[in-house]
């Protein structure tokens, strides 16, 4: 379950009658517990409470239902349960159906309410459904009540009007909602001047039978586009009269609704008895989003960027430098005025804006920073200078345009409501200004220019009005020229495997030929190049968050070389994290965030987990001081046991066996033995699993055909290959018997996988005989000594290959001509190279005591066997010493000690 469908099921739950027998499993069932567990703890199986009336899940929760009065008491108890602390509950609740209150019992943040208000706190508890939640979302759970409401009303419309779910009325749709969620907003804020007015209005002039709901919203609407002076000759009616002039081409253009249901008409009183003036465009806006998106309504509720992590790119790109120039100015009235002068002429500008948050979270904060000035100043009245057209966007998507404008409006009042009172905020905000600010269309394709034209300049803004259905192109110049250009945002990100071939051309009009080939280029890298482009004519600086991948492996060389020149430099980064999300399955993409300036004296710094690094320079591995960038290599350049590919069946599954298959075909025909080898890919390696393989010689495969099962089997592998579109495979159709890359060799081979997650402290591999064939999905070392499984072993390689090998999402993604082809390593003397093979012997040794667990159990960080850690650590202390005759304090260290000889060892001659 995602957070909005358990906000509906809490709600309705809190709803309906108490019963305290019930409430317990009522609530775990409705953050998503299936029925089979609900039914063990019904039973007392997995109810390990010692608690009258209580419900303990293991590691969540532990729930107790009381006597009325006695919840205080009953909560203690539940605290101070030994029942508790075994099961490693994180969560406490008691309640008797009037009261409520709940705990986490390890932070302590408590929870105090009536019963029936319960369901306002869900997102207190929203870990119970493996749901990552942060302080904000907990704190405006208002929103994803908003969206799941607003959602349910949006299907029941499309239900009952089916020609509003065609791509030509979609906008119509995403369009009526727009002026739903103003509406609400408004009527919550006084922004009508009567509390509810739109929800009353519709609930006391629409029949209850939903008949003519349309109708009566048609004419709100249509009277919000006609000021008051012209309403009697376009014959307003005049209960609608109560509704102000909005203007903004909000309400303009057709004023055609959806036709309601009773239940749609439910759904809409329901949706405005919401108390909206919770509402916080921060994050409303990527929700609403998911709304009116086919595909994106399966993720409702996940699509929520959290704040901090939005501050992540703007502090360092430019507010932690206008909070720097506020502090230095010290109440000085002339460097306070100069200051609100230079904050009036920033322009913010995302090429990939979605629903605005960037824009909207850069704009609260620099209103956060001139309030402060004019409080310094003693000019708390004044109106604000920064102009709202001076944050600018891209958006593909004409909906989330839409959104995106509604939420800077809408943040714009609650800045004004919060830093010069209501008095002064309402009497400014209708009615609102009819300019655009926000373009739909795609970044890749248009000119920044037109969209945020240089400053100091006359240059205009065309762009489609957004409101409108009727296309227009209003000229928009900037209130306040001149000044400083941040860009900032989010770009989509897409590997060359997953681009439609539309997004590839996107990429070689955007890129106009600066790199050889596009093809394998990250989609995100279009918008790197476009804001390269735009600060080389226009000054300025940008920083996205993108994935990690174009700092990493192929991407490296491809692009930086290209982007860099010697003009910009990365001005601050912050390497790989996991960018934050409020969803059951977390953000599915490692990130980076990249800050890019014009090349300056200026310190750069380099963010990790709170700690920041000052550096000279940092490089496009996002690694201080090196600007080193790795190419892949045919050849190792160091002393080093080349690898290889594994070998690739490319057999339809004709010629693999799996552990079953092959011992029924042992038992049934023994003579198929002689042509069967044990069969190890990546994951079976990893995991302790073993499959087989059809292994037969050219001067074999007449015997081996005589066999009726691997006849039928090599039949298999020739009609598969027949079939290919590619004519190398079609080739192979003439030795079907055999493998289609045969690389095997005899004799002893390391094994290494190509993909291995992230969380172990080494890089796995096995050992195998030459009676072991080796996947393709892995690598082989032939002829291994084990001098080269120790290195292969070691921090330092891990360190090197995580970053020039790159990754794919949390995974390590292993290449030998990246990864170890490149690897510098010190000459090695005699003595090294034994003290190495002796530690690989002890690494071998350790893991055999543990036989015969896998290399997944015994590489398990929670549980890593201390006997095969402590070997594994002698190991890096050997090798790390033969670097500089120490431990390297960090994996910065590591890095750097790294480059500098992989730059030392390639200007001796060329590896390639």
């Amino acid at each position: 379950m995602n957070a909005v469908e358990i906000e509906e099921a809490i709600s309705l739950l809190a709803e309906q009658p108490f019963v305290p027998t019930e409430f317990p499993y009522a609530f775990l069932e409705a953050f998503g517990n299936k029925e089979t567990t609900i039914k063990r703890l019904r039973t007392g199986n997995n109810n390990k409470s010692d608690i009258q009336g209580g419900v303990l899940q293991q590691n969540n929760i532990h729930i107790a239902v009381c006597e009325v009065g006695r919840v205080t008491e009953t909560l203690e108890a539940l605290k101070n349960s030994i029942a508790t602390v075994k099961a490693k509950a994180k969560f406490l609740l008691a309640t008797d159906g009037r009261e409520f209150h709940a705990e986490h019992h390890d932070s302590g943040e408590t929870i105090a309410c009536e019963y029936s208000a319960f369901h306002n706190y869900f997102g207190f508890f929203l870990p119970l459904a493996g749901i990552n939640t942060v302080k904000q979302i907990r704190e405006n759970a208002f929103d994803i009540k908003a969206t799941s409401r607003l959602n349910k009303l949006y299907i029941e419309l499309l239900r009952h009007n089916p020609e509003w779910t065609t791509a030509e009325r979609r906008h119509d749709m995403n369009h009526f909602l727009a002026r739903l969620i103003f509406c609400f907003f408004a009527e919550d804020t006084d922004i009508f001047k009567e509390k509810g007015l739109f929800t009353e209005t519709v609930q006391k002039m629409s029949a209850t039978d939903a008949s003519d709901t349309h109708e009566i919203i048609g004419e709100i609407f249509r009277t919000m586009d006609i000021k008051p002076v012209h309403r009697a000759e376009e014959n307003t009616r005049n209960w609608a009269n109560k509704f102000p002039y909005v203007n903004g081409e909000l309400f303009s253009g057709s004023i055609e609704t959806p036709k309601f249901t009773k239940i749609a008409r439910s759904y809409l009183l329901h949706v405005g008895n919401l108390d909206w003036k919770k509402i916080n465009p921060d994050i409303f806006g990527s929700m609403i989003q998911a709304v009116a998106d086919d595909d994106e309504r399966g993720a409702l509720g996940m699509h929520y960027t959290s704040v901090p992590n939005i501050l992540k790119v703007l502090n360092p790109l430019f507010l932690d430098d206008l909070r720097a120039q506020l502090n230095e100015a010290n109440n000085n009235f002339r460097k306070l005025l100069n200051l609100r002068k230079r904050i009036s002429r920033i322009r913010v500008f995302d090429p990939a804006c979605g629903s605005g948050n960037f824009l909207v979270i850069a704009y609260k904060q620099m209103r956060e920073i001139e309030f402060e000035i004019n409080r310094q100043r003693g000019e708390l009245n004044l109106p604000s200078e920064i102009p709202l057209t001076n944050f600018r966007g891209i958006e593909l998507r004409d909906f989330s345009a839409e959104v995106a404008r509604l939420a800077l409006i809408i943040a714009e009042y609650q800045c004004d409501l919060i830093y010069r009172g209501q008095k002064l905020a309402l009497a400014e905000f209708l009615p609102l200004n009819a300019e655009n600010w926000i373009t739909v269309g795609n970044a890749l394709e248009i000119n920044w220019n037109s969209v945020c034209p240089p400053t100091g300049t006359n240059v205009t803004l065309h762009s489609d009005d957004l409101f409108s259905p009727v296309l227009r192109q209003p000229e928009i110049d900037f209130q306040n020229q001149g000044g400083e250009t941040y860009i900032c945002g989010n770009p989509p990100y897409l590997g060359s495997q997953d681009q439609t071939p539309k997004q590839k051309k996107d990429l070689e009009i955007a890129f106009e030929g600066s790199i050889k080939s596009t093809k394998s280029a990250d989609y995100v890298s279009g918008w790197f190049i476009k804001a390269r482009r735009y600060v080389a004519l226009n000054s300025g600086c940008f920083a996205f968050v993108t994935t990690n991948s174009i700092c990493q492996g192929r991407q490296v060389e491809l692009f930086w070389p290209a982007f860099l020149k010697s003009d910009l430099e990365i001005r601050f980064a912050e390497p790989s994290f996991l960018w934050s999300n409020l969803a059951t399955k977390k953000a599915a993409v490692i990130v980076s965030i990249i800050g890019i300036g014009p090349k300056s004296q200026l310190p750069k710094k380099l963010f990790d987990n709170g700690h920041v690094l000052t550096t000279g320079y940092i490089g496009p591995y996002l690694v201080p001081d090196h600007d080193t960038i790795v190419s892949s290599s045919r050849n190792v350049i160091s002393d080093l046991t080349s690898m290889t590919n594994g070998s690739m069946p490319n057999d339809g599954g004709g010629l693999l066996l799996s552990s079953n298959e092959y011992r029924y075909l042992i038992a049934s025909q023994p003579q198929v033995a002689k042509y069967c080898r044990k069969f190890l890919g990546s994951a079976d390696s990893i995991q302790g699993d073993l499959r087989y393989c059809l292994w037969i010689g050219d001067e074999e495969s007449i015997d081996a055909k005589n066999i009726p099962e691997i006849a039928r089997r090599i039949d298999l592998v020739s009609e598969h290959r027949l079939k290919s579109s590619r004519p190398e495979t079609n080739s192979l159709a003439s030795i079907p018997y055999a493998f289609g890359e045969r690389r095997h060799k005899e004799g002893i081979t390391l094994l290494i996988p190509r993909h291995s997650s992230e969380k172990r402290p080494y890089l796995p591999s096995i050992i195998v005989d030459g009676s072991t064939v080796v996947g393709d999905s892995a690598i082989a070392m032939y002829d291994m000594r084990l001098l080269d499984f120790a290195i292969y072993s070691s921090k330092m390689h891990l360190v090197w290959a995580a970053t020039v090998c790159g990754k794919i999402k949390e995974d390590y993604r292993y290449s030998n001509t990246l990864g170890w082809n490149t690897f510098p390593l010190p000459t090695l003397t005699a003595k090294n190279r034994s003290d190495l093979t002796d530690c690989a012997k002890e690494i071998l040794i350790a893991r055999e005591r543990h036989f015969p667990a896998s290399i997944a159990d015994l590489y398990d960080p929670e549980s890593m066997p201390d006997d095969l850690r402590y070997v594994h650590e002698q190991n890096d202390e050997v090798l790390e010493r033969i670097y500089i005759g120490r431990r390297f304090k960090n994996d910065t260290e590591r890095l750097e000690k790294l480059f500098d000889l992989y730059t030392k060892i390639t200007k001796k001659g060329n590896f390639k």
